[in-house]
Protein backbone atom coordinates (compact mmCIF):
# COMPACT_ATOMS: atom_id res chain seq x y z
CA UNK A 1 0.00 0.00 0.00
CA UNK A 2 1.27 3.47 -0.81
CA UNK A 3 0.40 6.89 0.65
CA UNK A 4 -2.32 7.54 -1.95
CA UNK A 5 -4.06 4.23 -1.28
CA UNK A 6 -3.83 4.74 2.49
CA UNK A 7 -5.32 8.23 2.23
CA UNK A 8 -8.11 6.94 -0.03
CA UNK A 9 -8.87 4.16 2.44
CA UNK A 10 -8.95 6.46 5.46
CA UNK A 11 -10.53 9.58 3.94
CA UNK A 12 -14.18 8.51 4.29
CA UNK A 13 -13.54 7.28 7.82
CA UNK A 14 -11.95 10.59 8.80
CA UNK A 15 -14.82 12.53 7.22
CA UNK A 16 -17.39 10.47 9.13
CA UNK A 17 -15.54 11.13 12.39
CA UNK A 18 -15.36 14.87 11.65
CA UNK A 19 -19.06 15.03 10.77
CA UNK A 20 -20.16 12.95 13.75
CA UNK A 21 -17.48 12.64 16.45
CA UNK A 22 -19.57 10.11 18.39
CA UNK A 23 -18.97 7.53 15.63
CA UNK A 24 -15.27 7.54 16.55
CA UNK A 25 -15.96 6.41 20.12
CA UNK A 26 -15.54 2.65 20.24
CA UNK A 27 -15.12 0.36 23.23
CA UNK A 28 -12.67 -2.47 22.74
CA UNK A 29 -13.12 -5.51 24.96
CA UNK A 30 -11.09 -8.47 26.08
CA UNK A 31 -12.57 -11.41 27.94
CA UNK A 32 -10.92 -14.22 29.82
CA UNK A 33 -12.10 -17.27 31.73
CA UNK A 34 -10.34 -18.56 34.81
CA UNK A 35 -8.87 -22.00 34.26
CA UNK A 36 -10.52 -24.73 36.36
CA UNK A 37 -7.38 -26.80 36.88
CA UNK A 38 -4.39 -24.48 37.04
CA UNK A 39 -3.38 -20.92 37.84
CA UNK A 40 -4.17 -19.61 34.37
CA UNK A 41 -6.63 -17.41 32.50
CA UNK A 42 -7.90 -18.24 29.02
CA UNK A 43 -8.11 -15.02 26.99
CA UNK A 44 -10.23 -14.82 23.87
CA UNK A 45 -8.21 -12.96 21.24
CA UNK A 46 -10.78 -13.06 18.45
CA UNK A 47 -8.46 -15.27 16.41
CA UNK A 48 -7.40 -17.91 18.91
CA UNK A 49 -7.38 -18.71 22.58
CA UNK A 50 -4.37 -17.42 24.51
CA UNK A 51 -3.69 -19.07 27.84
CA UNK A 52 -1.89 -16.82 30.30
CA UNK A 53 -0.28 -18.17 33.43
CA UNK A 54 2.36 -17.41 36.00
CA UNK A 55 5.80 -16.35 34.79
CA UNK A 56 8.53 -18.83 35.77
CA UNK A 57 9.95 -16.15 38.10
CA UNK A 58 6.75 -16.47 40.15
CA UNK A 59 6.46 -20.26 40.03
CA UNK A 60 4.93 -20.78 36.60
CA UNK A 61 5.89 -23.58 34.24
CA UNK A 62 6.62 -21.27 31.32
CA UNK A 63 4.13 -23.19 29.17
CA UNK A 64 1.51 -20.43 29.36
CA UNK A 65 1.88 -16.87 28.15
CA UNK A 66 3.04 -14.27 30.64
CA UNK A 67 0.75 -11.24 30.82
CA UNK A 68 3.81 -8.97 31.08
CA UNK A 69 5.10 -10.43 27.82
CA UNK A 70 1.65 -9.94 26.31
CA UNK A 71 1.72 -6.26 27.29
CA UNK A 72 5.09 -5.81 25.59
CA UNK A 73 3.85 -7.77 22.56
CA UNK A 74 0.82 -5.47 22.31
CA UNK A 75 3.15 -2.47 22.45
CA UNK A 76 5.39 -3.93 19.72
CA UNK A 77 2.39 -4.78 17.54
CA UNK A 78 0.78 -1.35 17.88
CA UNK A 79 4.04 0.56 17.49
CA UNK A 80 5.03 -1.51 14.46
CA UNK A 81 1.69 -1.01 12.71
CA UNK A 82 1.73 2.70 13.57
CA UNK A 83 5.30 3.16 12.32
CA UNK A 84 4.44 1.38 9.07
CA UNK A 85 1.28 3.46 8.58
CA UNK A 86 3.12 6.73 9.25
CA UNK A 87 5.99 5.73 6.96
CA UNK A 88 3.45 4.90 4.26
CA UNK A 89 1.57 8.18 4.72
CA UNK A 90 4.81 10.19 4.56
CA UNK A 91 6.20 8.08 1.67
CA UNK A 92 9.27 7.13 3.70
CA UNK A 93 10.69 3.97 2.15
CA UNK A 94 11.49 1.22 4.65
CA UNK A 95 13.35 -1.78 3.22
CA UNK A 96 12.92 -3.66 6.50
CA UNK A 97 12.55 -3.06 10.18
CA UNK A 98 12.16 -4.55 13.63
CA UNK A 99 10.45 -3.36 16.78
CA UNK A 100 11.64 -4.45 20.21
CA UNK A 101 10.17 -3.77 23.64
CA UNK A 102 11.98 -4.59 26.86
CA UNK A 103 10.57 -4.11 30.33
CA UNK A 104 12.22 -4.33 33.74
CA UNK A 105 10.33 -6.08 36.54
CA UNK A 106 11.22 -6.75 40.15
CA UNK A 107 9.26 -9.88 40.99
CA UNK A 108 9.68 -9.26 44.73
CA UNK A 109 6.84 -6.75 44.38
CA UNK A 110 4.52 -9.17 42.59
CA UNK A 111 5.16 -11.90 45.14
CA UNK A 112 4.85 -9.55 48.13
CA UNK A 113 8.40 -10.31 49.27
CA UNK A 114 9.41 -6.64 49.62
CA UNK A 115 6.88 -3.89 50.26
CA UNK A 116 9.21 -1.29 48.74
CA UNK A 117 9.56 -3.23 45.46
CA UNK A 118 7.16 -1.94 42.79
CA UNK A 119 4.50 -4.16 41.28
CA UNK A 120 4.66 -3.73 37.53
CA UNK A 121 7.23 -2.52 35.07
CA UNK A 122 9.75 -0.02 36.44
CA UNK A 123 10.94 0.84 32.93
CA UNK A 124 10.02 -0.03 29.35
CA UNK A 125 12.27 0.54 26.35
CA UNK A 126 10.82 0.58 22.83
CA UNK A 127 13.33 0.39 20.00
CA UNK A 128 12.82 0.60 16.24
CA UNK A 129 15.55 -0.56 13.88
CA UNK A 130 14.87 0.34 10.26
CA UNK A 131 16.70 -0.13 7.00
CA UNK A 132 16.13 2.99 4.92
CA UNK A 133 17.86 5.64 2.86
CA UNK A 134 15.55 8.36 4.22
CA UNK A 135 17.25 11.45 5.66
CA UNK A 136 17.45 11.85 9.43
CA UNK A 137 14.87 14.67 9.43
CA UNK A 138 12.28 12.27 7.99
CA UNK A 139 13.20 9.59 10.51
CA UNK A 140 12.85 12.10 13.35
CA UNK A 141 9.36 12.98 12.07
CA UNK A 142 8.54 9.27 11.68
CA UNK A 143 9.44 8.59 15.31
CA UNK A 144 7.60 11.68 16.58
CA UNK A 145 4.39 10.77 14.76
CA UNK A 146 4.65 7.08 15.68
CA UNK A 147 4.86 8.04 19.35
CA UNK A 148 1.96 10.45 18.94
CA UNK A 149 -0.41 8.01 17.23
CA UNK A 150 0.47 4.64 18.82
CA UNK A 151 -2.51 3.78 21.03
CA UNK A 152 -0.71 1.30 23.29
CA UNK A 153 2.33 3.56 23.75
CA UNK A 154 0.17 6.56 24.62
CA UNK A 155 -1.94 4.44 27.00
CA UNK A 156 1.12 3.20 28.87
CA UNK A 157 2.81 6.60 28.86
CA UNK A 158 -0.21 8.59 30.04
CA UNK A 159 -1.75 6.10 32.45
CA UNK A 160 -5.49 6.40 31.84
CA UNK A 161 -8.05 6.23 34.61
CA UNK A 162 -8.66 2.57 35.36
CA UNK A 163 -11.49 1.25 37.48
CA UNK A 164 -11.65 -2.21 39.00
CA UNK A 165 -14.59 -4.05 40.49
CA UNK A 166 -15.45 -7.55 41.63
CA UNK A 167 -18.93 -8.85 40.83
CA UNK A 168 -20.52 -11.97 42.26
CA UNK A 169 -21.70 -14.43 39.55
Amino acid sequence: MDATALRALQAPIKERYKADPTTALITLKATGALDDTSIACKVETGRALAVAGLHPATGGSGLELCSGDMLLEALVACAGVTLKAVATALAIPLASGTVTAEGDLDFRGTLGVAKDAPVGFAAIRLTFTVETDAPQEQLDQLLKLTERYCVVYQTIKNGPRVTVRLDRA
